[in-house]
């Protein structure tokens, strides 16, 4: 038996592409056909695991390994297959912190479509269990999956055949980038909380940590590290992700908002339901329109409640405030590049991924 599960993105849709992204695709069928045959020997129930988690896994956009791919091969690494398992392991990183983030914001769907706790959800409800208790089946299902997603990525670099030391700097690189995202995606549960009121500072610095280091600094660093390159270009390509990964976070939480459904396949209501504090609330609460806004966040709101609180966010000048500040991050990158003595093939490379991530609709 099989569980349908949402792919994280169309399958069309790669974004940032590399030459060497079919050899991370590679790696990760061989990864999850050892794996499965370990599960099986184990528990049908077992290998089902796997195959939803192979199935979350696939389809993506590949952002974080063609990261890898963009900086190896920009930097002068000879051979993608050298990088290939290190970028497949931020792909695996990037599905396990995909499925705990949708544990802990209780989502059973990702791009409209049942994500791996939405179809163990079904699948417990469609044997008698009672809703609640098959959501919390589905939850534990994909904390599971996640688990096994995390150490995956791991050991994808500690089985790598590469030098001693070299291998140890790039899993120092990773546990910096999960050490940072587990950081952000704490401090974003404690921002939620009643009675909080982070600065609009602490709020991009929890958007920073959460997203920017795994998604973009982080990759970039390694795939510097992975062509042998001097510390001030590894410390180039870090600094302008950080910087292109904050802008793209910040488009993010504008989509989320103010975002056509349609395009960007994910609800643009639920940041107000939960009352997340995005930066667009954390500049809202400085303004006289946050008396009114405040009663419209959290619960299930109206389609009338909703427009108003978009229409209160442009009033009051937060959309407008946080769209200056996604080209704020824009131009440090740009500043970044500028002054960096990069090859001018991978110049052009991130100049083209800030571009798509301070402009996309999706």
């Amino acid at each position: 038996m099989t569980i349908p599960i949402a792919r994280q993105y169309p399958a069309t849709d790669r974004g940032t592409e590399s030459g060497g992204v079919p050899l991370v695709d590679s790696v990760l069928a061989q990864y999850f056909e050892d794996a499965l045959k370990r599960a099986d020997a184990m528990a049908p129930d077992y290998a089902l695991l796997w195959q939803s988690l192979q199935a979350a896994t696939y389809g993506g956009k590949r952002l974080r390994p063609a990261l890898v791919l963009s900086a190896y091969a920009g930097l002068g690494g000879p051979d993608p297959a050298e990088a290939a398992e290190v970028a497949a392991a931020f792909e695996l990183l990037h599905t396990a912190l995909v499925l705990h983030d949708d544990v802990i914001d209780r989502d059973f769907k990702r791009r409209g479509v049942p994500n791996l706790a939405g179809a163990y959800r079904s699948r417990a409800a469609g044997r008698g269990v009672p809703l609640e208790e098959a959501a919390h089946r589905g939850q534990s299902a994909a904390v599971i999956a996640g688990d096994l997603a995390l150490t995956g990525a791991y050991r994808l670099v500690a089985a790598s055949d590469l030098p001693g030391e070299l291998r140890l700097r790039l899993l120092e690189e990773l546990d910096a980038a999960v050490f940072a995202s587990a950081g952000g995606e704490q401090l974003d549960v404690e921002f939620s909380l009643p009675g909080r009121r982070p600065s609009l500072q602490e709020v991009l610095q929890m958007s920073r940590l959460k997203t920017a280091v795994y998604s973009f600094e982080a990759p970039l660093r390694a795939g510097a590290l992975l062509a042998g390159a001097a510390g001030r270009e590894v410390e180039a390509v870090g600094t302008a992700g950080r910087y292109i990964g904050t802008a793209y976070q910040l488009v993010d939480d504008l989509l989320g908002m103010f975002g056509d459904e349609e395009l960007t396949g994910k609800s643009n209501v639920g940041d107000l339901a939960e009352g997340k504090c995005t930066p667009l609330i954390a500049y809202a609460r400085l303004c006289p329109e946050w008396q009114e806004l405040a009663g419209l966040l959290g619960g299930t709101p109206s389609a009338a409640e909703v427009r108003r609180a978009r229409n209160l966010l442009e009033e009051c000048g937060a959309r407008g405030y946080v769209e200056d500040l996604v080209e704020c991050y824009a131009a440090r990158a740009r500043a970044v590049l500028a002054e960096a003595a990069l090859p001018a093939a991978l110049l052009a490379e991130l100049d083209g991924l800030l571009e798509r991530a301070v402009q996309r609709s999706r």
